[in-house]
């Protein structure tokens, strides 16, 4: 099954249902059970979070009792104040790196749009306060939902370093939040920031993966959704970003020609913030002279 952009909530399994939108192609994914509805990520602003609010009224009569952030970034959180102004009794679950770093986060990204004040909607972001989960964990979660349960793990570092995946059991859905991406408008590249890990994502999606059976439905944080086998292809690809940065280290390949010097799995211009996390991140003894 497919979710198309810009028709509402979808049910993909009993009670799990997905809607796609079109800025920044995100999904949201809201989990039902007889206690109420948790959803998943907020949206990247409050005019997108109340988009979001009118179609889940739309098509489902119900409370929401949870609303979980997959990660920090904007797009995943900043619909939060939005949400919970409308259910004021919803409990906000984040990982605990990620509730630490929602506001930082969040002033990073007002610097960027007010560089840019003509990007898509800058206005919004800008204009849009954030809110911090009060509820937060560090390794794994159950949230009871009544009749069902809703499995929070953080499996590792990855895309930031609080990232957590929300599984389903009962129906096989994970929604991996921006551990997994489907963007084919990049080549399927993952999304590579300042706050990545790439040395440690390919482990962190093993994890995931020990989750994930051929039947089981992946929600990416982005795009369409998809199957084991995506999963494992986006793991592989990781796997060699991760072993090309620690093969140029090793050889002295200095940081500002490492971008250059490897052979990537995807175009080098999107890898930029990789490599320089990777190189961050590197252990003292994988560096030769004269690495910079």
């Amino acid at each position: 099954m497919n979710v198309a952009v810009g028709v509402g909530f979808v049910e993909i399994a009993d009670r799990v249902w997905v809607s796609r939108y079109d800025w920044f192609d995100q999904n949201i994914t809201v989990v039902g059970g007889s206690r109420g509805l948790a959803v998943i990520d907020t949206r990247a602003s409050a005019p997108a979070a109340r988009e979001c609010i009118s179609d889940l009224r739309r098509a489902l009569n119900a409370e929401v009792v949870a609303l979980i952030n997959t990660h920090e970034h904007f797009d995943h959180v900043l619909g939060n104040a939005t949400f919970r102004a409308t259910w004021p009794h919803a409990e906000l679950i984040a990982h605990e790196h990620a509730a630490r770093r929602t506001l930082p986060a969040t002033e990073e990204i007002w610097a960027v749009y007010r560089q840019s004040p003509d990007e898509r909607g800058a206005d919004e972001v800008l204009a849009t306060q954030p809110l911090t989960a009060e509820s937060t964990f560090s390794m794994a979660r159950v949230l009871d939902l009544g009749d069902r349960v809703v499995e929070l793990v953080h499996p590792g570092r990855g895309h930031t370093g609080g990232d957590i995946v929300a599984w389903v059991p009962d129906v096989k859905v994970l929604a991996a939040g921006d551990l997994v991406e489907e963007s084919p408008e990049r080549g399927n590249a993952p999304g590579f920031g300042p706050e990545s890990h790439p040395l440690e994502w390919p482990a962190t999606l093993e994890f995931v993966l020990s989750m994930v059976t051929p039947e089981v439905c992946v929600v990416p944080g982005h795009g369409a959704l998809v199957d084991r086998e995506y999963v494992e292809r986006q793991a592989d690809d990781l796997s060699i970003i991760a072993e090309t940065i620690k093969g140029l280290a090793e050889q002295g390949i200095p940081l500002n020609e490492a971008l250059a010097a490897g052979q990537w799995p995807y175009p080098s211009h999107l890898l930029k913030a990789a490599v320089t996390s990777g190189y961050r991140d590197l252990p003292a003894s994988s560096r030769r002279l004269p690495l910079v």
